[in-house]
Formats: C-alpha cells, structure tokens, sequence
C-alpha cells in the first residue's frame, strides 16, 4: 500500500510538473537517461531530478525567454538503438538541444550523428578527452575523482595492493589506465585486473580470484546492477575483512541495492552526495523530497548531475544569447551556474568540482574528506 501511494503521488507531482514545464514551451529539449538494463538504476532519481531543473529554468524566465519542455528517451537500450531515439526526437520532435546521462559508448555514437549541429550536455562520469563540438561536460572524470583519493586511502588505510575490476567498455578501462598510475606513484602495486561483459550478474569466480589475489583494496568500475550483485556478494567471500573497495560509480541507490550488511569498508568518490551538508545542496534535498515525497527513488550523484546539466544548458543559451552551436562554444569558457554543489565555472568545457570521498558502511554514505576545487586533466583546450 505504501508502494501504491507513492506510485499515485509520483504521478500528480509529475503531472503538476508536466503543466508547469510543457504549456507555452517553445523550446523542446531531449533528456536521455537509462530506464532499462544495468543502469536503469539511475533512471527515476535522473528523471525526477530533470523536472526540478525544468521547472527552475521556467520559473526564472526560461532560455533567453522562451519556456522549455523536457522530451525523454531511454538510453539504457543498445546505442545504436538509443542514437536512433534520440535522432527522432531531434529530426522529427523538434528538440533543439540534449543533456545526457548515460553510458560512454551512447556519447560517442550521438557525437557522430550530432555533428556539432545541436547542443549536448553530458552529465555522468566519463573517462575523459572528449572534446567536440556543441559538447558541454559536467561529470567527474578518473583524474579528479582518483588522482586526490587513491594516495589518501592508501594513507590513512595502510593499504598498498589493489585489484581492479570493472565492465569491459571504454569507462573502466581508461580509468584504470589512470588509477594504475596514481598507484604505482604512491608506493603501491596491483594484484589483478579484470573486465566483465555488461550482461555478466554471477561474480563468484571473480570474487575468488580476489580472495587469492592477496589484495588489501579493491577498485570498482562496474555499473548499476553488476555493481550491486559484485558488492552483496563481496562478504560472502570474507572479502570485507581482507579489502578496502573504492568506488567511482557506487551512489545512494546502487548502495541501497548493496544493503546495509554488504558495504563494510565500501568507500565512493563522487562530486556530490545526498550527505553534503552545505545550504545549496540542503535547499536540493528539500525541494526534491516536497516534489516527490519520502519514498522517492533516493537522491544521488547521477541524478544531481542531470539536475545540473539542465541549468548548465540555461546558463550556456541565455550567456550565447541562442542555442546555436557556434555561440554557445564561443560563450562556454567561464560561464557560471548555481548548483546543488555550489556555485560552478566551465574551464576548457569541463569543471573544476570538489570531489567528496564517502563511507558507506552501516549502508549510508557519510562524507570521510573532500578535496577542494579539483580541476580535470581532461579539459578541452579549444
């Protein structure tokens, strides 16, 4: 029943919101986030989160005064399957303009068919050095959410030997390019690498290369749901006793789906957490848990993040004075926004954030350190 009655608030607060965002839009923006496969995880909070931002943007007069409605598309299907939605909606809906969260391989496909013709905001964490045309990140990449935190849990967790699993796509393996580095550069060595096929659910033999391994920490780049079975497995084998996990795509959600009993010792690095105790993001949760109640699906750093790349897309039209292309890249470089993280500046189309470093054990993220204004070794020279 209590199910029942936040599936029937859910859909007035989106209708509410629907009529706010949509009547007299006369700018249609396409939203791809995963409702499906192993990332649908991050689907709910990520749509709930793009509303806000909708109805913020209309609220404070729109795009150089022109209202906009949110047109979405699921972009947990195959990217071939999910660039022809999104050509659709561009080609035959009208959109003139995109924010993204998703995985890397939908970016690269949807770089290709957009040709720097319409304006995209990619908002999860990616690997780095992507720098086209019409394209606007805000995500965290390796070198700001690795670069402060390896060399600090190596410190202040006495461990050296680290193990490194992830899907087997571009994400995780330029990211352990990188980990590898700060690894090595702060005394420690790796005991085992690994990659999985997105489909893979079972983790056992994985887990017992681990165990045998000898590794004292473990970084994880699996995604949605191969992260959840990885991790719920992770004590069975008693490896919460012999291990450190770090994270760099473990949020509120994908904990909630580890449990409580499963993350002793999980650690995140992320650009936000529902945790953060500043007065910007405290105003986000308040708002967030008016518009959908307290059984909402759980705020985190990827639905945050399509919250941001919304107002990200405002800042950028209204300082270009349109959404055409060529002025808002001319525009990009400095350009400021206010976000549930503070108050943020595009630097060679990428951001300098603070990264927080998180505990989940007890099955709650609690901040442990931040590191401060951690620019992007992956930032766009042009």
């Amino acid at each position: 029943m209590k199910k029942f009655h936040y599936l029937i608030a859910s859909i007035a607060a989106v209708i509410g919101m629907l009529a706010t965002t949509a009547a007299f839009a006369d700018i249609k923006v396409g939203v791809l986030v995963p409702d499906s496969g192993p990332a649908g995880l991050f689907g709910p909070s990520s749509r709930n989160a793009a509303m806000l931002a909708a109805k913020k943007i209309n609220a404070d007069g729109g795009i150089n005064g022109e209202q906009i409605e949110l047109i979405f598309a699921d972009a947990g299907v195959a990217p071939a399957e999910a660039t022809q939605a999104a050509m659709r909606l561009w080609k035959g809906k009208g959109v003139e303009a995109f924010v993204g969260m998703h995985n890397s391989a939908l970016r690269e496909a949807l770089i290709g068919r957009f040709n720097g013709e319409v304006p995209y905001v990619y908002t999860a964490v990616y690997e780095g050095n992507s720098c086209a045309s019409g394209l606007y990140i805000t995500g965290e990449t390796p070198s700001q959410q690795l670069a402060p935190v390896i060399p600090h849990l190596m410190q202040k967790k006495g461990v050296s030997n680290w193990y490194l699993i992830g899907n087997d796509y571009n994400w995780p393996r330029d990211t352990n390019v990188l980990a590898k580095e700060y690894i090595a550069k702060a005394g420690g060595t790796i005991a085992g690498e690994e990659y999985v096929p997105m489909s893979v659910s079972e983790f056992d033999s994985s887990l017992q290369r681990i165990k045998e391994s000898g590794a004292d920490a473990v970084l994880v780049t699996l995604v949605g749901g191969a992260s959840v079975g990885f991790n719920v497995g992770y004590a069975g084998f008693g490896l919460d006793q012999q291990a450190i996990r770090l994270g760099t795509l473990i949020e509120e959600n994908t904990l909630a789906g580890i449990g409580a009993a499963n993350a002793n010792g999980l650690f995140s690095s992320s650009g936000y957490f529902a945790a953060i105790e500043t007065d910007a993001a405290m105003a986000f949760a308040a708002s967030y848990k008016n518009a959908y109640g307290a059984d909402a699906p759980a705020l985190n750093s990827l639905g945050q993040s399509t919250y941001e790349g919304l107002l990200l897309l405002a800042a950028l039209g209204n300082k270009a004075g349109s959404l055409d292309v060529a002025a808002m890249d001319a525009a990009a470089e400095g350009t400021q926004w206010t976000t549930p993280r503070g108050d943020n500046t595009m630097s060679g189309r990428h951001v300098a954030q603070n990264i927080y470093l998180a505990e989940g054990t007890g099955g709650e993220f609690g901040v442990v350190a931040t590191f401060n204004n951690v620019a992007s070794s992956d930032a766009c020279n042009k």
